[in-house]
């Protein structure tokens, strides 16, 4: 039988309950697959607390891989018993099998593991737009990052690197500092005890950077914008502290004629070829070892509990996956 974690009222970690559940077959346009690995991102707790709206009840993550068991009619990119990874809607990855639609579903090389894929798919694609579509980086450019120790964090630190561009990065503790450094963060700001915008200007002899990552949101939002240079961009790209307050659209001409963007995954991914060109350099870059994907915690995934308690609480670092 398999099983799934569901939640039937939104809350703290306690309302994820572990259920036998019915999978049927797949319909037109749709795959089965059962999974080998789920990922944790802490997306996965806006819905389970309600910050993001879910139908309840519902089920719960957005991303796994595992191996394709039936294909229904249309379905042509992949086939029974491919190795598969995928990242998006509808909700339902916390589980050992599920139905769900095909296009969602990327073929996984052979040399790429489960656990791997299940780390990295959201993570790296996010990290794949993040630095190859945003904006025209180029070798020499600095860019803050916020979080640089975290899932994304280490894998943009890392492809940063291969760009040859400088990054300064934030962290909250002198582990994570430690971390970021050996995956290529160049300068370590330990935020909040660092004043995150005066040693960007000290560090770029007080012109600021061109552009700032900041997947943390609320409470980073500020000293990002005020790290910027004349014209700099920052991209809001995750709310771990919160959303980011209103834009005050003046604030940011007073302060350099600014730019701010609020990108989603989504919208990177849905042209299958773009997605395509992205999953692969992506892969490309995993396989040849180019960049090491941080598998740092490992729950079983009917612990999926304890593994939103130590996620929400900041003890984690790098990727976090649940497996089967």
């Amino acid at each position: 039988m398999a099983h799934a974690i569901r939640f039937k009222e939104t809350g703290g970690p306690d309302v994820l309950r572990w259920e036998e559940v019915v999978v049927g077959d797949p319909g037109p346009g749709e795959v089965r697959i059962r999974h080998e690995a789920v990922g944790l991102n802490f997306a996965d707790t806006y819905f389970r607390s309600g910050l993001y709206p879910a139908p309840l009840p519902s089920g719960l993550g957005v991303e796994a891989s595992g191996v394709v068991q039936a294909v229904g009619e249309g379905v042509t990119h992949v086939a029974e018993g491919d190795r598969a990874t995928y990242t998006g809607s509808p909700l339902g990855a916390y589980s050992t099998e599920r139905v769900m639609p095909a296009d969602s579903l990327i073929r996984l090389p052979d040399g790429i593991g489960f656990e791997t894929a299940a780390a990295m798919t959201m993570r790296g694609l996010t990290s794949a737009y993040l630095l190859r579509r945003i904006h025209p980086l180029k070798a020499g450019d600095t860019i803050l990052l916020t979080a640089a120790a975290g899932g994304v964090g280490l894998i943009v630190c890392q492809w940063a690197k291969l760009l040859g561009l400088t990054v300064i990065g934030t962290v909250s503790t002198e582990q994570k500092a430690e971390l970021a450094r050996a995956h290529g963060c160049d300068h370590v700001i330990r935020h909040p005890r660092e004043n995150v915008a005066e040693r960007v200007r000290e560090l770029t002899d007080g012109v600021g950077v061109p552009v700032a990552f900041d997947g943390i949101g609320r409470s980073t939002y500020a000293a990002s914008l005020a790290s910027l240079r004349r014209r700099g961009l920052l991209v809001c790209f995750g709310t771990a502290s919160g959303p980011v307050p209103p834009i005050d659209a003046m604030q940011l001409a007073v302060s350099g004629s600014l730019f701010v963007t609020r990108p989603a995954l989504a919208d990177y991914m849905a042209d299958p070829a773009e997605r395509a060109v992205l999953a692969g350099e992506l892969f490309d870059h995993v396989a040849s070892g180019r960049i090491a994907i941080e598998i740092n915690q490992r729950y079983a995934l009917d612990d999926a509990v304890r593994a939103h308690r130590e996620l929400e609480s900041g003890r984690t670092t790098g990727s976090s996956v649940l497996v089967l």
